[in-house]
């Protein structure tokens, strides 16, 4: 009896014993997985105070909505109402005086059904006359064939025109060749001669327009060339440009009655922005511009005007993708005031002191304290650099002391939040 009461109480005791070490295993595990946890928040929310020193880029830039602004000349002839045919195509250059496109004459279609009738007679009566042969009727035929065969490769309008005013050039002078060898002669030089009436008078009823000066042809006509071009600049308010009422990025649609010549040199962008860098502009600076093409160009700001306190107005020449923005009026583009590549540094890790920015390096955990000049400072990072001999010599230090001046370099570590009681 006495035997059962101590294997039951020793049975008891071990139960107990199991669960009281459960017990202070399970606190264990939760305190080890609580430390886990506040060391991986800690790191998450300060990772570490050290930065390794990398090469990178820095930008100031805006989105901004840009006005294009031209140099360009509207030209339209007499005939505007009987349609046109491009001579020179969409963003072609032409030179003054050079056709860039006609009016087709009133009685066109009419003169050509009567023109493409005699051709079809022509090539009839010269297919069955076969007593027809020279070598200057071979040497026709080889340059028509080729002809033809390049014809299939263009897709230019203009050119597409130019290749086949040649071949018909090429037909007629074989329809004369062959109107003088064959016995049907007087027939076939009949039907030539009633072609070459007919087609002197279609090129008499059409009304070709020059280029007034050189440029590159645009079709795109809005209305808005003479009010927004570079001879009214002072007029470009904010309220006027609003007043447009213009869609951005919104293609000018293309004119069936005129044509433009655009300065293929310049034009301009105008844009209206409230930053503090445009609050500090100044005429004559270089500034970068990305396009929507990701295209990035050099631009000057010729005229600043003040809006109120807080906007302005600012209008940059560019001489570079003129013929990218033929095809609009309003724009968004990037506004890049400036740009600088380097030693990237976030800007919690300079401390400045006496006017002169410092950072700590760590290296191997001994820390010392290194003079640095900043070149560019964004919201968050900066570009660094050391001072030259010169430099330091303008700052007042002495020979013994630049000797001594510790350079910051690539891949050097650097303290954030720097506690400069801290280092001698």
């Amino acid at each position: 009896m006495e035997d059962t009461k101590n294997k039951i109480k020793k049975s008891s005791t071990s139960k107990t014993n199991s669960q009281a070490k459960k017990i202070i295993i399970g606190i264990i595990f939760i305190a080890i997985l609580i430390y886990i946890l506040c060391t991986i928040f800690f790191l998450i929310k300060q990772p570490t105070n050290i930065f390794t020193i990398e090469k990178g880029n820095l930008y100031q830039e805006e989105t901004n909505i840009g006005y294009v602004i031209r140099d360009e000349q509207v030209v339209r002839g007499e005939n505007y109402k009987n349609g046109m045919m491009q001579i020179k195509s969409e963003g072609e250059k032409a030179a003054k005086d050079e056709n860039i496109f006609r009016y087709y004459s009133s009685n066109e279609e009419n003169l050509k059904k009567k023109i493409e009738d005699l051709d079809n007679k022509i090539q009839e009566v010269m297919i069955n006359d076969t007593s027809l042969f020279s070598s200057d009727m071979k040497l026709l035929e080889n340059q028509i064939d080729e002809k033809m065969q390049d014809i299939n490769q263009i897709t230019d309008v203009a050119k597409l025109v130019e290749y086949k005013k040649e071949i018909n050039n090429l037909v007629t002078k074989k329809a004369q060749i062959a109107g003088n060898l064959s016995p049907k002669g007087s027939y076939l030089n009949q039907l030539i001669e009633e072609r070459k009436g007919y087609e002197s008078e279609l090129n008499s009823g059409a009304e070709y327009v020059k280029a007034p000066k050189s440029g590159i042809v645009s079709y795109k006509v809005d209305g808005l060339e003479e009010t927004l071009n570079p001879n009214n600049f002072s007029s470009l308010s904010k309220e006027y440009l609003e007043s447009l009422n213009l869609k951005t990025g919104k293609i000018i649609a293309t004119s069936e009655e005129s044509g433009k010549i655009i300065n293929n040199f310049e034009c301009y962008i105008v844009t209206i922005s409230s930053s503090e860098e445009a609050k500090k502009a100044q005429v004559g600076q270089r500034v970068n511009v990305r396009l929507s093409n990701n295209v990035e160009i050099s631009a000057e700001i010729t005229n600043i005007m003040k809006e109120d306190e807080n906007q302005i107005v600012i209008i940059l020449k560019i001489e570079e993708q003129i013929a990218e923005l033929i095809n609009y009026r309003k724009i968004t583009f990037n506004l890049i005031w400036w740009n600088a590549e380097g030693l990237k540094v976030p800007n919690q890790a300079i401390v400045k002191i006496d006017d002169l920015d410092y950072v700590v390096r760590n290296r191997a955990g001994y820390l010392s304290k290194i003079l640095v000049k900043v070149k560019k400072q964004g919201d968050k990072y900066s570009i660094i650099d050391s001072y030259s001999t010169d430099e330091l010599t303008k700052l007042g230090w002495t020979s013994e002391d630049i000797v001594q001046y510790n350079k910051i370099a690539l891949y050097d570590e650097i303290l954030l939040k720097p506690d400069l009681s801290q280092i001698e």
